[in-house]
C-alpha cells in the first residue's frame, strides 16, 4: 500500500512480484507536483520487484517533469539493487 504525506509517498508491507502491479498502479496516481520522496520506511519485505518498482517510479516521475528522491531503502533492496549492478540509480537520500 502507498499513502501520501506532505511530499512524500509512503510505501507499507511487502514489495514484491505478489504486490508490485498494484503499488505501480498506486504510484502512477499519486505522483503529482509536490511529491518528492518515495519512502521505503514501512516496507517489511522485499525482492527484485521492488528494484523494478523503484526505477519504474523514478523514469515515470521524469516523465511528468518532477524530481523524485528515494529514501530508507531497505538493506535487502540494496544488496539486490548492488547485483543488478543500478545501485547508482537508486541512490537514496539519508532519512
Amino acid at each position: 500500500m502507498i499513502t501520501q504525506e506532505g511530499d512524500r509517498l509512503l510505501l507499507q508491507g511487502a514489495v514484491t512480484i505478489a504486490t508490485v502491479s498494484a503499488l505501480l498502479v498506486q504510484c502512477r496516481l499519486l505522483l503529482a507536483p509536490g511529491v518528492a520522496v518515495l519512502d521505503f520506511k514501512g516496507v517489511s519485505e522485499v525482492d527484485s520487484a521492488a528494484v523494478a518498482l523503484a526505477l519504474e517510479c523514478l523514469r515515470e516521475a521524469r516523465r511528468r517533469g518532477l524530481s523524485l528522491s528515494l529514501a530508507n531503502l531497505p538493506e535487502a533492496m540494496q544488496h539486490l539493487a548492488e547485483l543488478y549492478a543500478v545501485s547508482e540509480l537508486l541512490q537514496a537520500d539519508p532519512v
